[in-house]
């Protein structure tokens, strides 16, 4: 009886696990400045823990123009950043 109740709890444990790690994790940054005609934003960043990159300035590519429209000069932004054709991408703005 046990070996059937082992085999629901461990998939419950993996579930669980597997969602933590699929949890968006968001950055902190200050935007330097905006340049919309290219689609580039400069951000002043904390660690990008998902790309192993310490805190910097560092241009990004904007995922889109939705993104790239809701960020000025000197605002505290949260984004998330991945590589996206081998550019680095602000795919998700909070």
């Amino acid at each position: 009886m046990s070996y059937k109740l082992s085999i629901p709890l461990a998939a419950a444990l993996t579930l669980s696990a597997l969602g933590g790690a699929l949890a968006t994790e968001y950055t902190k940054g200050v935007v330097k400045s905006v340049d919309a005609g290219a689609g580039k934003v400069t951000v002043i960043h904390e660690e990008l823990k998902n790309l192993e990159m310490p805190a910097m300035t560092m241009v990004f590519v904007a995922g889109d123009e939705t993104i790239l429209a809701r960020m000025q000069d000197g605002q505290d932004i949260e984004f998330v950043a991945d590589r996206v054709n081998g550019k680095l991408t602000i795919i998700e703005l909070k």
